[in-house]
């Protein structure tokens, strides 16, 4: 398992993504407080929207592929994909 990338996204959240031979995961804490929690994925994009207070709040981030599956669970956010293998064979085009 390979640990790429650790980041705030600004808001206090703590995104990670970590990398497998067969795949990839990300995990964004948002905190045990953050009851009301949808995600969506576009292609390679994570939408995440927090209800709560006066108005929701949304994040998108960048994801490494698209996703597979997502989850919500205490707070924390998980979305998994495989690893695309690359098909190209060289010279071909």
């Amino acid at each position: 398992m390979n640990q790429n990338q650790t980041r705030s996204t600004g808001d206090g959240a703590l995104l990670r993504r970590y990398e497998y031979e067969d795949g990839w995961t990300v995990a964004v804490d948002l905190g045990a407080a953050a009851a009301d929690v949808s995600v969506d994925t576009v292609g390679e994009t994570a939408i995440v929207v927090v209800e709560g207070g006066d108005e929701p709040v949304e994040t998108e981030f960048e994801l490494p592929g698209p996703a597979a599956s997502t989850a919500v669970e205490n707070g924390v956010v998980t979305i998994a994909g495989d690893t695309v293998a690359d098909d190209t064979v060289e010279g071909e085009r």
